[in-house]
């Protein structure tokens, strides 16, 4: 057996890993960059060591991260999925010292790793391919070449790698060459590797992956399909075992393929094989294999009973496969879904800051994250918060669970994708099982977002007189002056007390309220408009969570439960109906320098978070182009003196593992470059300046 583990990752699939190993009693190591010091699966590793380097390097230093297992004395080196775990490198450095590589063999990870070599095992093992080239080397009309053999439209890819990073789709010749160099910059940066395959597109198939693990004896079983088809960016949000397309006689022939893959290079591990469903669902072509577990392994985890990561250890260890898993058999449905640090209103644009409240799962649900309360989510890796997996005895039940699970998660602090989320499960096409990689073409994300969330302005405008008097209620418990007298009281009746709160998205609401001699809520009302019948029958702080109120508030004869939790003037809203975020407007204005009236402004938010606008990227004032986000610039397109175009990309940023193209937002020639390539940028940093367009 492994006596002790180093885990060579980061997030949530870390902490996956290290749950097990102590569950196989396991002794446990963690690496972890500088913006990772305080991560919570660095806390749950008996050791941890720190990795030198730029933050978006440091999990990519190979001699770092062996040195580092022979300094706590691990004898074995678990990779997880991104950085280092498909490198045929680590593997043979891990051979080298004698350490136990946590998954196939160099060999087979320089066969499979490689998506051009990947792609020749497949067909010499009778799987069929999709027309492909590669890329590596090619430009000008070699490349113009390679991609007529292939055939428009297609695709362009990371050879080395996965999870979606550097993929485009190129359906004009003219896009090519840009698109090829943008595939290299992100495979260089995420993979270490700049190698590129084209390879035909598919409009609309279905992706359906099978997932095999192999022993050192000759074993090697397939544990059924995964679907995860719904994607955005070529990376998957919602997965999901077994597929709503496949059937007994289709799974056969899946797994088959999958086997003959595996088989034809001594397979070792776990290891999922990919492969393309054309519409209609009886056709299918080979994708690529990822040689490590997945990000959707759950699913397979809660339709097989088996724990993977375990399978992993044991036949990295020598052992052969256990009969549970040579005798697996599928049962009922499961549904995983990836929670982002993300907006889908604003292009899924990442977002960055402090995650004020975590609290996810509930209902039987699983929840396998890399954060809580208080994780800062930088920029420097991918967005993924956590992954919330739902297992049920049918499809239509998991989906309704794992929908109300996310409906009713605390997520303060940071945008995330929960409401999309919400809108996919609960959509029509979803539980009919009209499921493709064309699923947020056919129905907008900023339809399912706000079918998933709280854009009600019904929901609005509760939630805000829940907060104002919450917001009351704090402040009386802390009053310095009468605070034995009840809130409100008034000699005699008077006006209502009022407060304004500025949602995330829309306008202010100002909510007006009076409480009566005895401490009783006597009036309520929201933009001039009264509530009707009015009674708060609750309202104290939460015993189980600071800086939140508990609130039993009744309108119009129907009694809700509201959370408030606050933080500085913001307040974020909880109830049956859904969640909000709103700011207090101060009450009295400030004098400006200028003599004028200014609004007085609340705390500074967190540096570094991107702007809640909406905008990719464009002017923040006439003639100034702003990044978006924070990242770092890896390539300066404008140059001084060139006039530009509404909507030419001016700088591309690259963040959470994402190239944002900024773009001018009119016309105009370019007066100054502010920044320069490789250099580190905030959000809300001004990029370029432009100049009045003039003509002649």
């Amino acid at each position: 057996m492994i006596a002790k583990l180093l885990v060579a990752n980061r997030g949530e699939i870390a902490a996956r890993v290290l749950r097990t190993a102590r569950a196989m009693g396991i002794a446990t190591v963690a690496v972890f960059s500088d913006p990772d010091r305080d991560a919570p699966f660095v806390t749950r590793a008996d050791e941890a060591v720190a990795l030198d380097g730029a933050p978006g390097e440091a999990y990519l230093r190979l001699e770092a991260i062996l040195e580092a297992a022979e300094r706590t004395g691990a004898d074995a080196v678990h990779p997880g999925y991104g950085f280092l775990a498909e490198s045929p490198e680590l593997a043979a450095g891990c051979r080298k010292r004698g350490l136990v590589f946590v998954g196939p063999t160099p060999e087979v990870l320089a066969a499979l790793g490689d998506k051009v070599e990947a792609r020749r095992v497949a067909a010499a093992a009778g799987v069929p391919v999709l027309p492909g080239q590669a890329a590596t080397g090619l430009d000008g009309g070699e490349l113009a070449a390679a991609a007529a053999r292939v055939g428009f439209p297609l695709l362009v890819k990371a050879a080395a790698g996965g999870g979606g990073i550097g993929m485009r789709v190129v359906g004009d010749p003219a896009e090519l060459a840009e698109a090829v160099e943008a595939t290299r910059r992100q495979a260089a940066a995420a993979f270490g590797d700049d190698a590129v395959l084209l390879e035909r597109w598919l409009e609309g198939p279905r992706h359906v992956e099978v997932q095999v693990v192999g022993d050192a004896h000759g074993g090697l079983v397939q544990l059924f399909e995964r679907e995860c088809s719904i994607q955005r960016r070529h990376q998957k949000l919602v997965e999901e075992s077994p597929s709503p397309a496949v059937g007994p006689d289709l799974r056969r022939r899946l797994g088959a393929a999958a086997l003959a893959v595996a088989r034809a290079v001594g397979y070792t591990g776990a290891g999922t094989v990919e492969f393309l469903l054309e519409e209609g669902g009886e056709r299918f072509w080979f994708l690529e294999v990822n040689a490590r577990i997945q990000v959707e392994h759950p699913v397979t985890e809660a339709v097989t009973g088996l724990d993977l990561v375990r399978l992993q250890l044991l036949v990295a260890a020598g052992q052969p496969l256990p009969l549970e898993a040579t005798q697996a058999r599928l049962r009922g449905h499961a549904i995983e879904a990836r929670l982002y640090a993300e907006d889908p209103a604003a292009g899924f644009l990442p977002q960055a800051g402090v995650l004020r409240r975590f609290r996810v799962g509930d209902r039987g649900a699983r929840v396998d994250a890399g954060v809580a309360d208080g994780s800062v989510v930088g920029v420097h890796y991918d967005p993924l918060l956590a992954k919330v997996i739902v297992h049920a005895p049918t499809r239509d039940e998991a989906a309704g669970r794992l929908a109300a699970v996310l409906a009713a998660a605390r997520l303060h602090g940071v945008v995330t994708n929960r409401d999309l989320l919400v809108g996919v499960l609960r959509s029509e096409a979803f539980q009919a099982g009209e499921t493709d990689t064309s699923f947020l073409d056919r129905h907008a994300p900023a339809a399912l977002t706000a079918a998933g969330g709280s854009g009600d302005p019904a929901t609005t405008r509760l939630h805000a007189a829940a907060a104002a008097l919450a917001a009351q209620a704090r402040r009386r418990t802390t009053a310095t002056a009468y605070a034995t007298i009840p809130s409100g009281w008034r000699n005699n009746p008077s006006q209502l007390q009022r407060v304004d709160l500025r949602p995330v998205h829309g306008e202010v609401v100002q909510v007006g309220y009076r409480f009566d001699r005895a401490g009783a809520l006597a009036s309520l009302e929201v933009d001039g408009d009264p509530l009707a019948a009015p009674r708060l029958r609750r309202c104290a702080p939460d015993a189980d969570a600071a800086r939140t109120w508990l609130l039993d508030l009744e309108v119009d004869g129907i009694r809700r439960r509201f959370e408030v939790h606050q933080v500085g003037d913001t307040s974020y809203v909880d109830s049956p109906l859904g969640h909000s975020e709103l700011r207090e407007v101060p009450r009295f204005p400030e004098v400006a320098a200028d003599g004028g009236l200014s609004t007085a402004p609340g705390p500074a938010p967190d540096v570094g978070l991107p702007s809640r606008s909406g905008a990719p990227g464009g002017e923040a004032t006439d003639g100034v182009v702003v990044a978006p986000l924070p990242g770092v610039v890896r390539r300066v397109v404008a140059r001084v003196g060139e006039r530009v175009e509404a909507g030419a990309v001016v700088v591309v940023v690259e963040a959470m593992k994402t190239e944002h193209r900024i773009a001018a937002g009119r016309a105009g020639t370019v007066g100054r470059v502010l920044v320069a390539e490789g250099q580190e940028v905030a959000a809300g940093a001004v990029v370029v300046e432009l100049e009045a367009a003039t003509d002649g």
